[in-house]
């Protein structure tokens, strides 16, 4: 086969049963893949629209292959498998394992999203670019869901516990893929934690900055006040990473909307929010009104939130000539254009592709500097039945920097809170480590 950097040359069924590209017959697409006769005819198909590829571990000249140690699922995926199969281990581990038998990549169908993964060099071709040698460890930069994979170990490691499943396979990589060696000051899962997400903080950071210095239209002058950011999902992995970004790139307050008061009172220990906002981002008014409360509207809305239905609240939660920049798989571009059209909103969208120039190194700063986000996220890794399974935990999770001690009625504003649920702000060491 001719090799292509993209990856041309993997792309095996276009589309599901497609004749004469393999004729292996699979599951008809979820709703946010397209389906047979929807990806046009004739023309190449890129590895990530393509229904199936070819994992064959023999490299061309131009690619790299890769042992697998450990796939991290993306928290949308995780989540759908998860409720799909009630949680039990035996099925998590089949739906995963039907996907990558299936597809030749870890690609839901259901979500139309995939994850990345860390390993070791295993080869490297002659006229690979990427820098990669045999026996380097490194950590991929670009999705599963694009990226050749085959697992020969029956994922027997997983417990179904994490969205990080320990597995023994391969990977290959093209020449336009994206990699990174793992660094030797963090332990592993947190490190892949991290650049799972690092999309995030660099193009918050981005936005923010431009916004304060006025150099996009319709903003305020140079030598302004920096933008109010309010983040979704701000107790959460890529939340916590874009409220530090945010807060580092000049914004006058950063509102952090969190669903339980146990993440309320996690985020305000944190001291990463200037509020703490508990809300249902799927209730668009009920948001608004929130964000409003604590300062809003906000001038940059970042969405990090797992779950479908909150593209509403966040443009309604944003102010006119604003900014809504949307981090999460469970996105609907149709909910967010047609509903920014019939609510006369005049704001800005913007989809984060997971990548810019730096943003492995920005999120690695940010988690070596900032003592409040290595904390979050220590949590989500490493507690014992929740973020990361406990006998894989290299590292213990460390405590959250002390503040003041306060009620929740005191940090949160927004919808009044119940005695039942004030009660549960308490109970922080009950945190699943899925994003909030």
């Amino acid at each position: 086969m001719t090799s292509s950097p993209l990856g041309l040359h993997r792309v095996r069924e276009p589309e599901p049963g497609a004749p004469g590209t393999g004729g292996l017959k699979t599951a008809a697409p979820g709703p946010n893949e397209p389906g047979p006769g929807e990806r046009g005819s004739g023309g190449a198909v890129l590895p990530q629209a393509a229904w199936r590829l070819d994992p064959d571990p023999r490299i061309q000249p131009d690619e790299v292959r890769v042992g697998v140690e450990r796939l991290n699922l993306d928290a949308a995926s995780f989540r759908q498998i998860r409720e799909s199969t009630g949680g039990a281990p035996d099925a998590m581990r089949a739906a995963v394992l039907a996907i990558v038998g299936a597809r030749g990549k870890m690609h839901n169908p259901v979500t139309g999203s995939g994850g990345m993964l860390t390993g070791v060099v295993a080869e490297a071709g002659p006229r690979s670019p990427l820098g990669l040698h045999a026996g380097m460890r490194i950590a991929t930069l670009v999705s599963l869901s694009l990226t050749p994979l085959a697992i020969t170990d029956g994922l027997a490691q997983w417990d179904g516990q994490s969205e990080q499943i320990p597995c023994t396979g391969h990977a290959i990589l093209f020449a336009r893929s994206i990699a990174v060696p793992l660094p030797d000051d963090l332990p592993m899962p947190l490190a892949l934690a991290v650049f799972d997400v690092c999309g995030a903080p660099a193009l918050t950071q981005r936005v923010v900055s431009a916004c304060r210095a006025g150099r996009r239209s319709g903003e305020a002058p140079a030598g302004s006040r920096g933008p109010v950011v309010a983040i979704l999902g701000a107790a959460g992995k890529s939340g916590s990473l874009s409220a530090a970004a945010a807060r580092a790139a000049g914004a006058a307050a950063v509102i952090g909307v969190v669903p339980t008061g146990a993440e309320a009172a996690l985020l305000h220990q944190s001291g990463l929010a200037d509020a703490v906002v508990r809300a249902d981002a799927r209730d668009p008014v009920g948001l608004a009104d929130a964000v409003a409360g604590a300062g809003g509207p906000a001038d940059v809305t970042v969405v990090c939130v797992d779950v479908p239905g909150c593209e509403g609240g966040a443009i309604l939660a944003t102010a006119p000539g604003g900014t809504v920049i949307f981090f999460s798989m469970a996105t609907s571009f149709s909910a967010a254009a047609l509903g920014a059209e019939g609510m006369a909103a005049d704001v800005t969208m913007l989809i984060g592709n997971g990548y810019a120039p730096g943003h492995a190194e920005l999120a690695l700063d940010l988690i070596r500097t900032n003592e409040p986000v290595r904390a979050l996220f220590e949590r989500r890794v490493f507690h014992d039945r929740g973020g990361f399974s406990a006998h894989t935990a290299e590292k213990p999770p460390r405590a959250l920097p002390q503040r003041t001690a306060v009620t929740e009625e005191a940090v949160v504003t927004g919808t009044a809170v119940a005695a039942e649920e004030a009660a549960a702000a308490t109970e922080t060491g009950a945190l699943t480590g899925r994003e909030a």
